[in-house]
């Protein structure tokens, strides 16, 4: 039984059985790391001494027949924008170099109470800001798939130590696509949850109104194992309304109705669409129709101010949050300031990467006297027309069946230097954070180079149960989610 290909839960199954014990999981995911992991440059921190002491102790209470959680003594690897106690949360920025947090984000508790192990901190893009994580000052990360390539981003770390089998399940956050599409891009299963529904107490902010905690996973099983963890509410963040954490039962998904966006696939904003990635996820379609699900096709409105709407939102959001670092109370202080001046202009300039820069300009400007009315009070009007839409949709349809991304992993440094290039490939995955939705990610096939495809299932506010049950409707059925780098397609 080789530990790095047994699903979460399986390896859950199996430590429960007494047939692997805590410390020799931990250990195995740890040894790869140190022996694979420079490849791919996933991780930033292993967390190795705490995470063996803690594998003691977890496996002490389940000798003892304690019942915990479903996933006790399952290694977890976290974004590094998840507070840890005492270990650095650098978000991938020099501006947050050596900083430690004296407390623990939410979720992290939430997972120690359900007695997983923390085994490291894994990279992506700068505070969240880019969408292919390179944009971090430890470099990009490496796609397993393909290492010349991108992960997507921005929890690029979190899907390739996943895809690597560096760890056997992570949490990401999503802004506007983040956990979804390097799910796509590395042969993942991901959630971006309900907005409201997990707690981003100590989660460094990018979007306030955007960002959301979720699960990577090798399948929805798992996703929806660490889903229930960390689900439920919060006193410590107004916006978590969620009364308790989700259960899932199971749905059959004859019957479903799901809706499939013609403009999605063909013309307009949607004319970048790859051929390959078309194909696959209409192929996806096509398999729900084979199980009893009624697949019918519509207009989505207003799909040509999503991308608009999320960058001046997006970045009026980043650069308020944003505004704290001014290298006087914590964060990077410039060695070179000699006054009081220079301290807030050498620090910002010196510490925040070109893409953040990039952002916190264009927020300060659609904020700014003069051009608040003109471009930040017409998005959000926007925002408010793209929510009710989908309010719209939901009344006709179960679901909405999506591509990811309009394109598989591409290389690394090819599109870096084209910002607008960048962002139109959030074109199908914004919208959901703008209104505040449920969507799964999940693999449906490979490209012509042997590249991973996904595709994306949006729901309800609070649907969750049925976007599950649809993903493992889908993954019983086909075998895409299953494949390892290497292996043929």
């Amino acid at each position: 039984m080789k530990i790095d290909e047994l699903t979460a839960l399986e390896l859950a199954a199996a430590i429960k059985a007494k047939k692997i014990s805590v410390s020799e999981a931990v250990s195995a995911y740890i040894n790869k790391i140190e022996k694979n992991d420079r490849q791919f440059n996933a991780f930033l921190a292993v967390t190795k001494e705490n995470a063996l002491l803690r594998a003691e102790e977890i496996q002490s209470r389940i000798d003892k027949g304690e019942t915990i959680s479903p996933l006790a003594g399952v290694p977890v690897a976290l974004k590094d924008n998840i507070s840890i106690k005492g270990v650095e949360n650098t978000c991938a920025s020099k501006m947050l170099s050596n900083y430690k947090p004296v407390y623990n984000a939410t979720i992290v508790d939430k997972l120690e109470s359900a007695g997983m192990i923390t085994i490291g901190k894994v990279n992506m893009d700068e505070f969240a800001l880019g969408g292919s994580s390179e944009t971090g000052v430890f470099g990009a990360v490496h796609n397993p798939w393909d290492v010349s390539r991108v992960t997507g981003g921005s929890s690029g770390g979190s899907a390739a130590a996943i895809a690597a089998g560096e760890a056997p399940i992570a949490l990401g956050s999503d802004t506007g696509g983040s956990i979804r599409q390097p799910c796509s891009f590395c042969n993942v299963t991901g959630i971006k949850p309900t907005y409201g529904s997990v707690s981003r107490y100590g989660i460094v902010a990018f979007a306030s109104s955007l960002d959301q905690a979720g699960p990577m996973g090798q399948n929805a099983e798992d996703c929806a194992a660490l889903l229930s963890i960390i689900s439920g509410p919060d006193g410590k963040d107004s916006a978590c309304i969620i009364e308790k954490p989700f259960e899932f039962g199971s749905l059959d998904v004859k019957g479903f109705k799901i809706g499939l966006p013609r403009n999605y696939f063909e013309g307009g904003m949607a004319a970048g669409i790859d051929e390959d990635v078309k194909t696959k996820v209409l192929a996806a379609a096509k398999e729900f129709e084979a199980a009893g699900a009624v697949v019918t096709d519509f207009e989505m409105p207003f799909m040509d101010y999503m991308i608009p709407v999320y960058c001046i939102i997006g970045s009026a959001e980043v650069s308020s949050n944003l505004a704290k670092f001014d290298g006087l109370k914590y964060g990077y202080r410039s060695p070179n300031a000699k006054s009081l001046s220079d301290v807030y202009r050498l620090s910002r300039s010196e510490g925040f990467g070109l893409e953040a820069k990039r952002r916190i300009m264009l927020g300060s400007f659609v904020l700014s006297s003069g051009y608040y009315d003109a471009f930040y009070s017409k998005a959000l009007k926007a925002r408010a027309l793209i929510k009710n839409a989908y309010d719209k949709l939901f009344k006709q349809f179960d679901m909405i069946l999506s591509p990811v991304a309009p394109t598989t992993a591409y290389k690394i440094g090819e599109n870096i230097d084209d910002p607008m290039k960048m962002y139109m490939g959030d074109i199908y995955t914004v919208s959901i954070n703008l209104a505040g939705l449920p969507a799964i990610a999940l693999p449906c096939g490979f490209d012509r180079q042997g590249l991973p495809v996904g595709f994306e299932l949006i729901g309800d506010i609070f649907s969750e149960n049925k976007l599950i049950n649809a993903a493992r409707a889908f993954q019983q059925r086909t075998d895409y989610h299953s494949k390892k780098p290497g292996a043929k397609s």
